[in-house]
């Protein structure tokens, strides 16, 4: 099991020990932290995201270049390195895209299968960004769908 563990500095009374822990709580696993962000959100499938994108929402592709390089890019979506994603998507951000306009605009993101994005939904959700979802099943489902691919 792992913990997060807190601190304090200073000795205590009749002690050699500098640090004590005082709090410890059990640390999420990988699936745990992605079940929490998916509970968040409405996932779409890659056809409504087609539809939505036709609409104009905002299709955020994060994968990698390597990625998109290999397997084509979607034409009409941005592509947003997930380092900087929250940057390009708060509308109070100075580094935002101009399509974000404000907490309301309907942002879908797509990775390569699903996983990074909705982790990245979730923390745009987490900014105030209510409409962020991601792809169910990402890039790869989206090109199973037939949906369009710029190669």
């Amino acid at each position: 099991m792992l913990c997060r563990l807190s601190y304090v500095g200073g000795a205590l009374p009749d002690s050699d020990f500098i640090c004590y822990k005082i709090a410890a709580r059990q640390m999420p696993t990988i699936d745990e932290l992605l079940g929490r962000a998916r509970s968040k959100l409405k996932r779409v499938t890659p056809e409504q995201a087609a539809e939505e994108l036709a609409c104009g929402a905002v299709l955020v592709d994060t994968r990698t270049s390597e990625q998109r390089v290999r397997s084509g890019e979607i034409p009409g979506a941005h592509v947003i390195d997930r380092t900087v994603i929250e940057w390009r998507l708060d509308p109070s951000s100075e580094s935002r895209i101009p399509e974000a306009t404000g907490h309301d605009v309907r942002v879908i993101l797509i990775c390569q299968e699903g996983f990074s994005s909705s982790l990245a939904a979730a923390s745009l959700q987490d900014l105030g960004l209510i409409n962020a979802t991601d792809v169910i099943g990402g890039f790869l489902a989206w090109e199973a769908a037939g949906l369009p691919v710029r190669r």
